[in-house]
C-alpha cells in the first residue's frame, strides 16, 4: 500500500470489523452515557432557569424597587421614601411568637404586617385564591402551608399574634421570593399593617425591619433614579434593590447551585470516562492477532490505528447522541428535585445548545479516553501473530501515552474553569479529583498486591478460587473500586454531613445544657418571667442583658472616611449591633490576644473585647478606638482583647463585649436560657409565655433539631440524586466490565469443568468474586469518604467527628449485595456454554 491514506478504506474496514462487535463498542461507550445525560440535564435546567429567572424576575421582588432598612425611618427620610413614587407598599416584618387558638400551639415565625396593594407582579398564592387580597380589608391572617399542616389549622380558624387574635383569611402556599426551603427555616404569617400596633409587637427595641415597595411608571428609568437615591440611602443604611438587581443576585444564586451539581455530573462523566479506558484497552487485547494479521496482509500500523479510532468515533457519537436525548429525559423530573430550592417556577423547554454541547463533549471525550489504549495499536508488529504477547514494559515507555495524560488532564482543568470561572478554584478541584483517583487506584493495586502476597492457602477451594480472581488476567478490581467507590464515597460523605450538624446540636442539648431560649425580654419583665420559670420547676442557666447600639467611629475615622479605602468595608457603619456587658468570660470564649477586663472600676478608660474573626475582616487590632452611638449617648471604647468564639454553642455568643459599669442603664432587653426536659413541658411553658408576654419570642431546640434535619433532607436529596448518577455510571461500568471479558471467563468456565467443578461451584466462586469486588469498592470509598467528612469537622465546621457505623454498614451491605447480583447476572449465559463452543472457537 502507499502512504497516502484512503477514508473510504478504512471506514468500510471499521464497519466490517464492528458489525460483529457493534453491541459490545456500544457496551464500551454506555458508561459515558449517564455522565453525558446529567450533564445536558443540568446545561438545559441552567438556560431555561436563566430565561425563568428573566422572565419571573419582577415576582421574585414583586415590585419594580424595593428600599428597606433595619432601624425606624426617621421623619427626613420618610419625606425622601414618600417622594419615590405615588403607588407603593410597605412592610414590617420581625420574628415573634404565634399560637393557633384551636389547640393553643406555639411556633416562632416570620411576622409580616403588610399595607398596599403588594405584590405589583405576581401574587400571594393562598387557598382560597382570594384570601391574598381579602386579608389586608379585615383583621385576618394568611399562615404558611407548613404551619397550616404543622398545626392542622383550616382558613376559618384564629391565630393569635402578640395581643391581637386574627382570624386565618387562608393558607399562604407561595410569596415572592419564597421557597419551599426559605419556609422551612421561617415560616411566615402575613397580617395588615394597621393591625401592628394593637398587638403590642412594635415597642422601643423591638428588632423590625421596614420595607418599601413601589410600583413606577413606565417612563421612569430605574437604573438613572437608583443612581440618584443610593448615595443618600446609602448613607442612612438602607438598601435598594430594583428587578434589575434581583436578576443578577438570583442568577449568582443558581449558578453556584448549577455549578457544583455540573461538578457532580462531570465527576460521573469522568467514571465511565474510566471505563471507556478500561473497556477498550481489554477489546484492543482481544483484536491483537486480527490487526497483527492485518499487518502481515500490508496494512500500516497507522491505518491499523485509524480503523479502530473510527469505531470509537462513530459508537462515542451515537452514545453521545443517546446521552443527550436521556438527559433531555431527565430534565423534566429536575423541577420537581429542585422545587424547594429555587424561587422561580421552573420551565422544561428543550435546549438545543445544551444537546449540541452534550454531543460535541460525548465525542471528545471518549476520544481522548480511548487514545489511552489506543496508541498501543502503534506498537503491534506481523510476529504478534506467532507471539500473542504485548510487550507491556514497552507500551509504558510510549511518550504519546504520557502526551494523552497530560491532555487529560489539561480537559479537567478547562472544563472545571468553565464551571466555576475561577483557574484557583479550578487548580484545587481537578487536584482533589486526580487525588481521589489515584488513592483508590493505590487501594485496588494494594489489595491485589496484598491478596497475592499473603494468599490464604488454608481456605477451602472456592474461596480461594474466588480471592485468587481479583488479579486475574483481564481483572476488573481496579475499575470497579475506583468507580464505585467513588460514587459511594459521595453518598456517605453527605451522610457524615448530615449527622455532623444533627450530632451537634443534639450534643449541645444534652446533659444540662440549655435547650430553649427566650429573647426580646423587656427590663420591666425580667422579674415576671424568671417568676413565670420557676412555677414550671425550670432552671434558669443564664441570662443575659443586650443593648442595640451603632459604631460611629473606627480610630477617629467615620463611614464617611472609609468610602474610598477597600481595605474596610463601609458597612461596618450600617449595621446595629446587638453587644453585652458581664464581668466574666463563657465557657464558648476563649481570650487569644490582649486582657480582658471584667470591670471599668474608677478608669475612664472602657476596655471591650471583640470577637476575632470579625476584627481581622475589618482590620481591627488591640488599641484601637471604637465610639458607639447608644440611643445618641456616644461611649468611647479601647479593644482590650480578640476573643475565639465557638459558635456552634447554642447559647448567646457577641460580635462585642463590654465590660460591668457602664452599660447598666441603658435601653436593654434581655435574653433567658433554660431547659425543659420534655416537650409536654416545652408545650405547657410556651403557651404560658405567649399568653402573658406576647411579645417574648422563644426558640426551642427541639424544633430546631426537626427544622435543621427537614433543611437537610431537602438539600440531602438533590446531592443523593445527583451523586446516584456516579453510583449507576459505576454499575454500568461493572456490566460492561464483565460482559467485556466475557469470553475469557468462558474459557476459564471450562477449564474449571473439565476439571471436574460443577456449575454451582462456578456460580459460588462467581459470586464470591463479586462480593469481594463489591465489599472492597464500597469499603475504599467509606474510608475515603471518612477522610473528607473528617476534614470537613475538623476545619469547616469546627466540630468534633462521631461516626455513625449504622449508615455506613447498611451501604456496605447494599452494594457489595448489588455487584453480586449484577455479577451473577450477566455471568449467567457463561454457565450454559458448553465446552466445545471454546474449542471450536480455540480451532
Amino acid at each position: 500500500m502507499n502512504n497516502r491514506v484512503n477514508f473510504s478504506w478504512l471506514i468500510k474496514m471499521a464497519w466490517r470489523d464492528s458489525r460483529r462487535n457493534f453491541s459490545r463498542l456500544l457496551l464500551f461507550i454506555s458508561s459515558i452515557i449517564l455522565g453525558i445525560a446529567a450533564l445536558v440535564a443540568i446545561y438545559s435546567l441552567g438556560d431555561n432557569v436563566r430565561r425563568d429567572v428573566d422572565q419571573q424576575a419582577a415576582t421574585l421582588i414583586g415590585a419594580d424597587l424595593q428600599v428597606s432598612t433595619n432601624k425606624p425611618v426617621e421623619p427626613a427620610m420618610q419625606q425622601l421614601l414618600d417622594s419615590i413614587g405615588q403607588e407603593r407598599s410597605e412592610e414590617q416584618y420581625f420574628a415573634s411568637m404565634v399560637m393557633f387558638t384551636k389547640n393553643q400551639g406555639t411556633r416562632l415565625v416570620q411576622v409580616r404586617a403588610l399595607q398596599g396593594p403588594f405584590p405589583y407582579y405576581g401574587q400571594l398564592e393562598t387557598v382560597p385564591q382570594n384570601a391574598g387580597k381579602a386579608f389586608k380589608n379585615k383583621q385576618a391572617a394568611l399562615v404558611d402551608n407548613t404551619l397550616m399542616l404543622q398545626y392542622d389549622a383550616q382558613p376559618g380558624d384564629s391565630i393569635k399574634v402578640g395581643a391581637v387574635t386574627f382570624e386565618i383569611a387562608g393558607t399562604l402556599m407561595k410569596a415572592p421570593g419564597q421557597t419551599g426551603l426559605s419556609s422551612s427555616i421561617a415560616p411566615v404569617v402575613y397580617i395588615p399593617l394597621q393591625y401592628l400596633e394593637q398587638t403590642g409587637l412594635s415597642q422601643k427595641g423591638s428588632r423590625i425591619n421596614y420595607r418599601f415597595y413601589y410600583k413606577l411608571d413606565k417612563t421612569v428609568n430605574v437604573q438613572q433614579l437608583v443612581q440618584q437615591l443610593e448615595p443618600k440611602l446609602d448613607k442612612e443604611g438602607y438598601n435598594v434593590e430594583t428587578i434589575e438587581t434581583q436578576k443578577e443576585s438570583s442568577g449568582r444564586s443558581f449558578n453556584d447551585l448549577n455549578n457544583f451539581l455540573s461538578l457532580v455530573g462531570f465527576i460521573a462523566l469522568l467514571l465511565g470516562c474510566v471505563g471507556v479506558a478500561s473497556s477498550i484497552h481489554i477489546y484492543i487485547k482481544e483484536k491483537i492477532s486480527t490487526i497483527a494479521i492485518l499487518r502481515c496482509l500490508g496494512t500500516q500500523s497507522k491505518q491499523a490505528f485509524l480503523i479502530y479510532l473510527i469505531q470509537i468515533v462513530a459508537i462515542g457519537c451515537i452514545g453521545a447522541v443517546l446521552g443527550a436525548a436521556l438527559g433531555t429525559l431527565i430534565l423534566q423530573f429536575l423541577p420537581l428535585v429542585l422545587k424547594d430550592l429555587v424561587a422561580v417556577t421552573i420551565t422544561t423547554a428543550i435546549s438545543w445548545r445544551a444537546i449540541g454541547q452534550g454531543i460535541l463533549l460525548g465525542i471528545f471525550i471518549s476520544l481522548l479516553f480511548a487514545l489511552l489504549p489506543l496508541i498501543s495499536l502503534r506498537k503491534i508488529s506481523p510476529l504478534n501473530t506467532l507471539r500473542v504477547s504485548v510487550d507491556e514494559n514497552t507500551a509504558t515507555k510510549d511518550k504519546a501515552k504520557w502526551l494523552v495524560y497530560l491532555l487529560i488532564l489539561l480537559f479537567v482543568l478547562v472544563f472545571t474553569y468553565l464551571q466555576l470561572g475561577n483557574w484557583t478554584r479550578s487548580i484545587f478541584f481537578t487536584i482533589g479529583v486526580v487525588v481521589a483517583f489515584l488513592f483508590l487506584v493505590l487501594v485496588a493495586m494494594l489489595m491485589m498486591w496484598l491478596v497475592r502476597k499473603f494468599f490464604p492457602s488454608s481456605w477451602s477451594y472456592l474461596w480461594r478460587q474466588g480471592l485468587a480472581n481479583l488479579y486475574r488476567p483481564n481483572n476488573q478490581s481496579v475499575i470497579l473500586i475506583v468507580s464505585i467507590g467513588l460514587g459511594t464515597a459521595f453518598i456517605c460523605i453527605l451522610l457524615s454531613v448530615q449527622g455532623i450538624l444533627l450530632n451537634r446540636i443534639t450534643l449541645s442539648a444534652s446533659g444540662n445544657q440549655p435547650n430553649m431560649v427566650l429573647f426580646d425580654i423587656q427590663s420591666q419583665q425580667q422579674q415576671q418571667v424568671l417568676s413565670l420559670a420557676q412555677q414550671h420547676k425550670l432552671p434558669v442557666l443564664q441570662q443575659v442583658p443586650i443593648v442595640n447600639m451603632r459604631l460611629q467611629q473606627i480610630n477617629s475615622r467615620t463611614s464617611a472616611n472609609y468610602q474610598d479605602d477597600s481595605l474596610s468595608p463601609r458597612n461596618i457603619f450600617a449595621r446595629e449591633y446587638r453587644v453585652t456587658y458581664r464581668d466574666s468570660l463563657t465557657a464558648s470564649e476563649t481570650v487569644n490576644k490582649g486582657k480582658w477586663t471584667g470591670t471599668t472600676g474608677n478608669s475612664a478608660n472602657i476596655q471591650i473585647s471583640v470577637e476575632e474573626g470579625w476584627a481581622k475582616r475589618n482590620n481591627i487590632a488591640i488599641g484601637d478606638t471604637m465610639v458607639f452611638n447608644v440611643q445618641g449617648a456616644m461611649i468611647a471604647t479601647t479593644v482590650g482583647s480578640l476573643r475565639e468564639v465557638d459558635w456552634n454553642r447554642i447559647q448567646t455568643n457577641f460580635l462585642v463585649v463590654f465590660p460591668t459599669g457602664v452599660l447598666e442603664e441603658a435601653p436593654q432587653f434581655h435574653v433567658l436560657l433554660t431547659r425543659v426536659e420534655n416537650e409536654q413541658s416545652s408545650a405547657r411553658f410556651q403557651q404560658a409565655v405567649v399568653r402573658q408576654f406576647p411579645n417574648v419570642s422563644i426558640i426551642d431546640l427541639g424544633l430546631v433539631l426537626k427544622t435543621l434535619d427537614d433543611i437537610l433532607s431537602k438539600i440531602g436529596f438533590v446531592i443523593k440524586f445527583m451523586a446516584g448518577f456516579s453510583i449507576i455510571t459505576g454499575l454500568i461500568v461493572l456490566i460492561a466490565s464483565v460482559l467485556i471479558s466475557r469470553y475469557q471467563r468462558v474459557k476459564e468456565s471450562v477449564l474449571l469443568r473439565t476439571l471436574g467443578a460443577s456449575r454451582k461451584q462456578i456460580i459460588v466462586i462467581t459470586a464470591l468474586e463479586y462480593f469481594f469486588l463489591g465489599a472492597l469498592a464500597a469499603a475504599t470509598g467509606i474510608l475515603l469518604s471518612l477522610v473528607g467528612s473528617w476534614a470537613l469537622a475538623k476545619y469547616l465546621f469546627k466540630t468534633s467527628f462521631v461516626v455513625e457505623p449504622l449508615p455506613l454498614v447498611i451501604v456496605l451491605f447494599a452494594i457489595s449485595i448489588l455487584t453480586v447480583i449484577i455479577g451473577l447476572m450477566n455471568s449467567r449465559s457463561i454457565l450454559n456454554k458448553p465446552p466445545l463452543e471454546v474449542l471450536r472457537k480455540e480451532t
